[in-house]
């Protein structure tokens, strides 16, 4: 199956670069990949995007998460059944975001928070107010995908 083996592809990269960062940074520590470009700052996240819920009591904040992820990689698994076999873009779509929200669910497991190291800024503007991670990319990716080729689809209906 296409969703399993990319999702499991994401979630082995997402967890193997998060791994990388935990045994060589400190949190807060911030190293150029691309100076004034791109950096690998490690924070970590007690949230989810934009930082919603981190100041809520983890005991209410962690069941949250797991409920809502479990929710949603049930909501993809079912709608990723519906899909045809010739739609291999929603396929990978639906996968890239199956495995970012596994990626995810597993730092809330295993940390009660989420490992994120990704900073893109251009001197000290940031491009993206958030720092983020490989699961994290792979939602907005998949999400973008399935958003690309929904208008395809509406834009071939219109022509008919």
């Amino acid at each position: 199956m296409m969703i399993m083996g990319v999702s499991m592809l994401v979630v082995a990269l997402d967890q193997l670069t998060k791994f990388m960062v935990l045994n060589n940074m400190y949190v807060t520590e911030s190293v150029p990949v691309l100076p004034d470009l791109l950096y690998l700052t490690y924070i970590q996240n007690p949230g989810s995007a934009f930082g919603f819920m981190s100041n809520m009591q983890s005991l209410v904040r962690i069941p949250f998460f797991i409920v809502a992820t479990a929710g949603a990689t049930a909501i993809v698994y079912m709608y990723h059944r519906m899909v045809p076999p010739e739609k291999v873009y929603t396929r990978i779509a639906l996968g890239l975001i199956w495995g970012g929200a596994l990626g995810n669910l597993v730092d809330r497991l295993l940390y009660g928070k989420v490992i994120d190291f990704i900073e893109m800024r251009y001197h000290e503007f940031q491009w993206f107010p958030y720092i983020f991670n490989v699961a994290d990319s792979c939602i907005t990716i998949g999400v973008s995908f399935l958003l690309v080729e929904f208008i395809v689809d509406q834009r071939k209906k219109t022509a008919v």
